[in-house]
């Protein structure tokens, strides 16, 4: 299972992805998915297992354009996103 942090800021998503890289989480910029009709076009994809250490950088760093987390299931051939 994945997430998606949301922001309407591209800076702050890539500002993002740098500093859970650098506390060693595996993570990648994507497309923004339509369903959340919001953003930038940009944000941070990751496990579910990493969520922690996603909260605690939201919690050290300045992101007034965060949106929030979206969950990213595969559901019979299709994605399915939920909000967390």
């Amino acid at each position: 299972m994945t997430v998606l942090a949301v922001f309407r800021s591209r800076t702050q998503t890539m500002d993002f992805i740098f500093r859970l890289q650098r506390c060693g989480v595996n993570v990648q910029a994507v497309n923004t998915p339509k369903e959340a009709r919001v953003g930038c076009g940009l944000s941070a994809k990751f496990s579910y297992f990493a969520l922690p250490q996603a909260q605690a950088v939201l919690r050290g760093g300045r992101y007034s354009a965060f949106v929030g987390f979206l969950r990213a299931e595969d559901r019979c051939g299709r994605t399915v996103f939920t909000v967390l």
